[in-house]
């Protein structure tokens, strides 16, 4: 980058904002302004150190880390990044803040912080840096369902979804599944994100969604109207065992970066569904999924893409366009419609026709 990002740390413990400002002061590319130890002080320094991005604990006084995202959201959209514990408490609490806007997160430990956070320091780094890029704003308005239901899938039992998503997933797979009926084919999706916050987002994604919604078992069938979540720390496949598609787990080491990985996922998909599955990928920063992808356009499948207009990190989704891997993008509006159009008929067919006449009218 051209200028140093400008980071702002908001956290109650001063041994975490030193540690914090110790370590992202360390990449050449970041440049720590200043620290708050609670919210109404982190509101003056805002207006005077105007940052890039802001880090934002939790678990805070006098006003919690969600309720002071909500204030900036509203009254000055920039870049957050929450810092969370890894605690089903926290991740309940991070997932509200991502759907409100927070761009992304860092799980800290529970023990050991110091050494914890030293082995995620360049993950740190890339997050900051990446959430100053983010398109950021607009964003904290709820997701409702759609008031014109589209009709329900009636269409081959062979057909198979599968999604993979990143930074920004949280909001773009709400997006997504709540455009979607309740009737579909099962759908496999695999969100970047740790252990303990892909069962809590299953559970809030469930309680919300159309279709049933839960973290991904070992051997599981992949049942029709239901969405089935990654678990944090293990790849998901798909596999075929007499004649009936399965969830598959396994702790291989990561692939791209990342474990779960996107790319395991849409390989199995392309190896066991080919030309009757339909893959799409969404926003996150990385290249993660489209080689996957672009296997699963090499099999006949329908691949989608979220454009970078609605992504708010068009990282994944432009590495997979570029690589030749994205049949056709959509915004995130729309891209359940091309999915279903791609399900509902012969995929080459939807991905030529209806898709972009769709797509252009999204524009």
């Amino acid at each position: 980058m051209n200028k140093r990002v400008k980071v702002l740390i908001v956290d109650d413990s001063a041994v975490i904002r030193q540690l914090l400002s110790m370590l992202l002061s360390e990449d050449p590319e970041i440049e720590v302004v200043g620290t708050a130890g609670d919210p109404l002080i982190a509101r003056e320094r805002i207006k005077e150190l105007n940052p890039d991005v802001v880090t934002l604990d939790v678990e805070m006084p006098n006003m919690d880390g969600v309720t002071f995202l909500r204030k900036i959201m509203a009254l000055r959209p920039m870049p957050v990044v929450m810092i969370s514990t890894l605690t089903q408490a926290g991740a309940e609490t991070t997932l509200e803040a991502l759907e409100i806007g927070a761009v992304d997160f860092i799980a800290k430990p529970t023990h050991d912080v110091a050494n914890g956070l030293a082995g995620i320091a360049s993950e740190l780094q890339s997050k900051i840096k990446q959430a100053a890029r983010a398109r950021v704003g607009g964003r904290a308005a709820p997701v409702t369902k759609p008031k014109v239901a589209r009709p329900q899938w009636t269409g081959s039992n062979e057909r198979i979804i599968a999604i993979g998503a990143s930074t920004g997933g949280v909001e773009a797979l709400k997006k997504l599944l709540m455009g979607m009926p309740a009737v579909c084919p099962p759908i496999l999706i695999t969100q970047h994100m740790p252990p303990r916050f892909t069962a809590a987002f299953a559970e809030r994604l469930n309680r919300e969604c159309p279709m049933a919604v839960s973290e991904a078992v070992h051997n599981e069938p992949a049942e029709p109207n239901h969405a089935y979540i990654a678990p944090g720390a293990f790849h998901l496949e798909l596999v075929r065992v007499g004649g009936y598609y399965r969830c598959s787990l396994n702790e291989a080491p990561a692939v791209s970066g990342h474990r779960p990985s996107v790319d395991v996922l849409f390989r199995s998909v392309a190896r066991v569904a080919g030309r009757s599955a339909v893959g799409a990928i969404l926003t996150g920063m990385g290249k993660d999924g489209a080689e996957g992808m672009l296997e699963m356009r090499n099999a006949g499948a329908t691949t989608l893409g979220q454009d970078e207009a609605s992504s708010l990190i068009y990282g994944m989704p432009r590495a997979a366009f570029e690589r030749g891997a994205v049949m056709r993008q959509y915004s995130l509006s729309n891209i359940a419609d091309g999915i279903m159009d791609a399900c509902d008929g012969d995929a080459k067919g939807h991905a030529q026709g209806a898709a972009p006449a769709r797509a252009a009218k999204a524009r």
